[in-house]
């Protein structure tokens, strides 16, 4: 199979989709794997790597021109929508829930578009877990960044010292990329209070923290009233393609403490804040009502290095799998992969995007 591996070009994003050593095990297989110009250079690979590797190292028409499967990393963006071809296999984080643009896109040029973020095995999202880890651990260190009084939060210094307390945190949802936020949060010495529709995680975190973090099963009633009381609200809250719930009205917005800081992880979906709109690494943060919002959409493209390598680790056999089965495969009905593809040949087939996208309209 021709395998492309373009330059993300989504602002302040250095992740790449395919690493040289990935590359090397494709061409390995047989396939044919092209890498344009620059792609790995923000993670620390360079195009020499690449060609090191048996890959091609090509511009950005040719990769699109000449690819069956594209294997990015986030989700195609305006500039790259009139390169993608009709028919074509597209491999990324797509969250296409709030982004009926892109979802358009994808359905016209009728691409077989499977997302990272809804392949499910055994019941866990494997190629978005490490993402989700990178995202929760970084949360409460951006966030107690933005706690400074010189980047609008409270002034609290979210460690505490001894005779002053430290800061407050809710952790809304506590799958991956909540418990890795509690993780962080816990070693921090900060006080912390997580929510969460099942009572498992929950159960799971007291086991691990015992006296550490204060749980509670979600409701709207709890989430309001430690809302009030909270610095710093962590968001990261996720239904698998569909859209986030809101979680923090923007009523309730205006009755929080001036200074707070909330960072939504689940702006990718759409956000669990009813006043997230996704910002950028070069301009993260927005103030509504005093209160401070880290909405960075591709949080781990911080640490591309980290990331592109924990990303790859787990993206690899997929690829590799639909590589050697070919495209006919993922139309198929044994394609075992059917909770990631979330359109197929002019068609949404995932039906928490189907639901998603009907409300939309």
């Amino acid at each position: 199979m021709k395998i492309g591996v373009p330059k993300e070009i989504k602002v302040e994003e250095y992740r790449v989709g395919i690493t040289p050593a990935g590359a090397r095990e494709l061409f390995s297989a047989g396939h044919q794997v092209s890498v344009e110009t620059g792609a790995g250079e923000g993670s620390g690979f360079s195009d020499d790597e690449y060609r090191s590797a048996g890959a091609a190292v090509v511009d950005r028409d040719a990769i699109y021109g000449g690819s069956d499967l594209i294997v990015k990393v986030k989700e195609p963006v305006r500039g790259e929508y009139e390169l993608i071809r009709k028919g074509q296999a597209i491999f990324t984080y797509l969250h296409l829930a709030p982004n009926p643009e892109l979802l358009g896109v994808l359905l016209d040029k009728r691409v077989a578009g499977i997302a990272y973020e809804t392949v499910e095995q055994d019941g866990h999202l494997p190629l978005l877990m490490p993402m989700s880890e990178i995202a929760g651990r970084m949360a409460p260190l951006v966030g107690g960044y933005f706690l400074q009084k010189s980047s609008g939060g409270r002034g609290l210094l979210p460690t505490g010292v001894p005779g002053v307390p430290p800061a407050r945190v809710l952790v809304l949802g506590t799958g991956v990329a909540g418990a890795s936020a509690v993780r962080v949060c816990v070693g921090l010495g900060m006080e912390v209070f997580a929510v969460n529709r099942g009572v498992e995680k929950l159960r799971e975190l007291d086991n691990l923290y015992p006296g550490r973090v204060t749980t509670a099963a979600a409701s709207q009633q709890v989430i309001e009233e430690e809302a009030l009381r909270s610095d710093l609200i962590i968001g990261a809250v996720l239904i698998p393609g569909a859209r986030a719930p809101r979680l923090i009205r923007r009523d309730l917005l205006s009755r929080l403490k001036k200074g707070t800081v909330i960072v939504d992880i689940s702006v990718d979906q759409g956000g669990c804040v009813e006043t997230t709109r996704p910002t950028t690494h070069a301009d993260p943060v927005y103030e509504v009502d005093g209160v401070v919002h880290y909405a960075v959409a591709n949080m781990p493209g911080a640490f591309p290095r980290t990331s592109t390598l924990a990303l790859t680790n787990v993206t690899l056999p997929y690829v590799r799998r639909i590589a050697d089965k070919g495209l006919d495969w993922v139309g198929s009905s044994d394609f075992d992969l059917k909770n990631g593809l979330n359109v197929f040949d002019g068609r949404i087939v995932h039906p928490a995007l189907a639901k998603a996208a009907q409300q939309l309209a």
